[in-house]
């Protein structure tokens, strides 16, 4: 009977799909990320392991696990938590969930959009402190959309899906994306900063796109310029970006992912043009049932002897 090891609960779908496969499976009874030596003990022995993004797949996980693990099935469309090398040289085939979260992350890179361009945050907090206000012609006016460009770096399907729904706020949009090709909206980077009123993240974090968004990515962007952030933390550098947001140098920032998650950068709560959230990308009901669900069928595959729906590598 193979052994599946699940590093933290998941919906009950995803583990009825796991118990009905008739393996033995182990799930993680603690609601928080596993410390490594945590995750070496639990994963020892295991055919599949179904690991969350903040779980560390590395060459030590790998071979305390043993020989006969066969898959990771990885709840997240990133897979910059595994060391892929690492796994070919285990053989151990990795799985990722794409697809399934285009649309929530799309809606959630608007929704900050709006939130931080209206200044919704701003506002929320002020009724909450109690703090007197009254409606004037001139309070707390934030930016429209409709006429202005849109940047998106990284054109993968939540890049364009978030397109997608700019335009229908009456937004330009260019974008960057790592194949070239002869469409007149793909710009470099450099112009796309310049030129963009708005710049939101969506590529993967790699060794290249690691503090993409620096201090010099940031002097290039217009003073009135956005950024949002639902991709991974550590595309952006967070000390430059407070820098930045301090001295207005752009006119402000909306984060869904830190460069040290779940920490955030001491000086970013502190400032009023920053809209920062919890990791809610994909935070749909629907949307991490279906994450579940597929990384489910994953494992369950792999163990099978059948190929995987979403391999990343094998």
């Amino acid at each position: 009977m193979p052994r599946i090891v699940v590093t933290r609960a998941l919906p009950q779908p995803a583990l009825r799909a796991l118990r009905d496969s008739g393996a033995d499976m182990w799930v993680s009874p603690h609601d928080r990320a596993l410390s490594a030596e945590e995750l070496r003990d639990a994963v020892r022995g295991a055919d599949a392991i179904v690991a969350m993004l903040h779980d560390r797949i590395d060459d030590d996980l790998l071979a305390a696990a043993g020989e006969q693990l066969r898959v990771v099935a990885n709840v997240a469309v990133g897979y910059d938590n595994v060391d892929v090398e690492a796994a070919k040289r285990h053989g151990v085939t990795i799985t990722n969930t794409p697809g399934v979260l285009t649309d929530a992350t799309a809606d959630l890179a608007i929704a900050l959009l709006l939130a931080v361009t209206r200044r919704l945050g701003e506002g929320e907090r002020r009724i909450r402190s109690g703090e007197p206000w009254a409606w004037s012609i001139d309070f707390m006016l934030g930016r429209g959309l409709r006429g202005k460009t849109l940047g998106i770096v990284g054109y993968g399907g939540i890049g364009r899906a978030t397109a997608q729904r700019a335009r229908a706020f009456g937004l330009e949009v260019v974008y960057t994306k790592r194949s070239p090709g002869p469409d007149p909206g793909q710009i470099e980077l450099d112009e796309l900063l310049e030129r963009s009123h708005f710049v939101s993240l969506h590529c993967p974090l790699t060794p290249e796109t690691r503090h993409l968004i620096d201090a010099a990515a940031l002097d290039r962007m217009r003073a009135d310029a956005f950024l949002v952030n639902t991709a991974r933390g550590p595309i952006v550098d967070e000390a430059a970006l407070a820098r930045a947001l301090r001295d207005g140098a752009i006119a402000g920032a909306a984060l869904d992912v830190f460069e040290r998650e779940p920490e955030v950068h001491p000086d970013l709560p502190a400032l009023e043009n920053v809209v920062l959230v919890p990791h809610l990308g994909s935070a749909t009901v629907e949307t991490r049932t279906a994450m579940a669900e597929l990384a489910a069928a994953n494992a369950i595959a792999v163990l099978a002897g059948d190929a995987p729906p979403t391999p990343v590598s094998a």
